[in-house]
């Protein structure tokens, strides 16, 4: 029977926590709430690892940067057990006690302390900027003054759900083609420095009467087996060189600027740009977030250089006074019906429910585009790759062929 790790409020308002035994986590459950207490959380208790290189391996992942996964955990716990009516320091030591990540462990103490030394909340989220963002940090802060704190952390790991979600599915729809297109790339260096070689015999000063095919074939397979060490140092150097521009501002924004550009993808990456931008400032203005500070949020979260322009010239638009919708009919980057939506929500002072609006139906769309690019890609990549092994193939083949014809 395994064990589960539990967290409950007693009548006395105390936190306890401990291990129990049951079939399940329900069964644990069941049994907690029989001895009249209210269960906080339970998790299987997997035990500690054993042998001295399983635990330094768990170590050494324990001590990994922590993941959004693990943020949108402690934000749901941390939203039960403030909603319970436990206060905040009691319900981060609670949280800490059944970390088991060793990193955000540390992190969820230092919050604790920061609280415990007086510190608001956000203020002490301000200290980690790369584990809470600016979205997290600024909603926070916006609950600590309307009193709407459980609520709001509910709001945030909403939030940060989707955007987990919406992160795996553009990462699935993008490891399929990348496995097919590796496979391609090794069965052709196979054919060419393993398959090939073994019929230079054959081929040998019949150069003249060989197809272009096989000649140009034979040229690229001496090429690779002779010069492959600088083959791999060229690929590694353009490599490195397209990585380094990459990430400067000007090779960043060219990057975006393709996405938003080739056909087939472009549809699917504008829609992810769109859903992102949008759910972002809607959740900022539902929260009660200044709007200069939900447009700078909202650009620097886009994920896009071209989208994050399109804000930052909205943010100096609407610092001068004037109206969101505005700046961004002559954008050419939002559809016009999205610009028309913003408006009218605008006029209508329900801005952040029309932009939640917006946002569901641009996250249908993804999903919908990811789909069709999937199952796009598939066939293009198994024709291409059935062409160059089919290409090779033939290329040695028909010379074979017409030798044994000849000799015949």
């Amino acid at each position: 029977m395994p064990n589960y790790r539990f967290q409950v409020k007693a009548q006395d308002g105390k936190i306890q926590s401990g291990t129990i035994a049951a079939d399940s986590a329900t069964a644990a459950a069941a049994i907690l709430r029989n001895q009249g207490v209210h269960v906080l959380a339970v998790d299987q208790d997997k035990g500690k690892v054993q042998g001295g290189g399983l635990a330094d391996a768990f170590a050494s992942i324990n001590s990994k940067k922590p993941t959004q996964k693990q943020v949108l955990d402690f934000t749901t716990q941390l939203s039960v057990m403030i909603r319970a009516g436990i206060n905040l320091r009691a319900a981060l030591d609670g949280i800490a006690d059944q970390t088991e990540h060793r990193q955000f462990k540390k992190v969820i103490n230092e919050l604790k302390a920061d609280v415990e030394s007086g510190k608001q909340f956000s203020e002490a989220l301000q200290r980690h900027p790369k584990l809470f963002g600016p979205l997290y940090i600024n909603m926070v802060r916006a609950s600590e003054m309307s009193g709407s704190f459980s609520e709001m952390l509910d709001r945030i790991a909403g939030y940060i759900g989707q955007q987990i979600e919406t992160r795996k599915m553009v990462v699935g729809a993008s490891i399929y083609p990348a496995i097919i297109g590796l496979m391609a790339v090794t069965v052709t260096v196979f054919l060419l420095t393993f398959v090939l070689p073994k019929f230079y015999t054959i081929f040998e000063g019949k150069e003249d009467v060989l197809p272009w095919a096989t000649n140009f074939l034979m040229m690229l397979s001496q090429t690779l087996m002779k010069q492959w060490p600088f083959l791999l140092g060229g690929l590694a150097v353009s490599g490195g060189a397209f990585f380094a521009f990459a990430k400067t501002d000007v090779g960043a924004f060219w990057i975006d600027k393709m996405k938003l550009s080739i056909p087939v993808l472009s549809a699917m990456f504008r829609s992810l740009y769109i859903t992102r931008s949008l759910q972002t400032m809607g959740q900022l203005i539902n929260a009660g977030v200044p709007m200069l500070d939900t447009l700078t949020i909202t650009g620097e979260i886009s994920g896009n250089k071209l989208f994050e322009g399109m804000w930052r010239k909205v943010h100096g638009s609407v610092k001068q006074g004037r109206k969101v919708a505005e700046p961004l009919q002559g954008s050419g980057i939002l559809p016009k019906a999205v610009v028309q939506m913003i408006a009218a929500g605008e006029e209508s002072g329900k801005l952040g429910e029309v932009l939640d609006e917006i946002s569901v139906f641009y996250a249908k769309q993804l999903k919908d585009h990811i789909k069709a690019v999937t199952g796009m890609i598939e066939p293009i990549m198994i024709i291409i790759m059935g062409s160059v092994v089919g290409f090779i193939a033939m290329a040695i083949i028909l010379p074979i062929f017409k030798m044994s014809q000849i000799v015949s």
